[in-house]
């Protein structure tokens, strides 16, 4: 069974953390990776219906993102989650209950509040400013950001794909991900193919 692990992206609204989730999730898809994307806002709907935004309900949809997290990653799955999981302590619960079984990778999704408010084709952050929307996080509420992710990326300086290309590397990097991962789908890798190359050539083939 191929190793499972939990990516972990957090960051304020509008810092691409969706973004980037999905190129991820694309790009483990292409090399015929498990992987499951847990977007914060699909788990509101889905299993958090009744929770709000108050520091108790925001923990409580952390958690239970954790803990899908957790049993998909322990059976092989590379999970990864894109919630803004504003508090440090709570994120810290994450990984503590996710790493027993499986590789937690924290990605900080680093974007100055400003750039985000320009990002923002919905409108949240005017409404926020307005006090249309309590406990928006970064201009209501608080966001703690992380002390030591794996993976920091400044979203307002790099493109998505360089960042995807920073995550893999890491993911690498840390074991998590084999250094030939993206050949592992049933492609040969550069030296196989060489091999396959001189054995056809040995056969006159080619």
């Amino acid at each position: 069974m191929e190793q499972g692990a939990t990516i972990w992206f957090t960051g304020l609204s509008g810092s691409g953390k969706s973004t980037l989730a999905n190129g991820l999730v694309s790009r483990l898809h292409a090399a015929g990776r498990r992987v499951e994307l847990l977007d914060g806002d699909e788990i509101r709907k889905n299993l958090s219906q009744g929770l709000g935004f108050s520091k108790a309900d925001r923990d409580a949809n952390i958690q239970r993102i954790a803990f899908v997290a957790k049993l998909l990653s322990r059976n092989g799955v590379i999970a990864i989650t894109a919630a803004i999981s504003p508090y440090r302590e709570t994120r810290d619960s994450a990984r503590a209950e996710i790493e027993p079984g499986a590789r937690f990778v924290e990605v900080f999704v680093d974007c100055p509040l400003e750039v985000c408010e320009q990002r923002d084709v919905k409108g949240l952050y005017k409404k926020a400013r307005s006090g249309e929307i309590a406990q928006f996080t970064g201009i209501s509420d608080p966001y703690e950001a992380p002390e030591e992710a794996e993976v920091h990326l400044h979203t307002d300086l790099e493109s998505p794909e360089q960042d995807v290309a920073a995550i893999l590397n890491t993911l690498v990097d840390l074991g998590v991900l084999p250094g030939n991962w993206e050949s592992q789908n049933g492609a040969y890798t550069p030296d196989e193919e060489a091999a396959v190359e001189e054995r056809l050539k040995n056969l006159g083939y080619l």
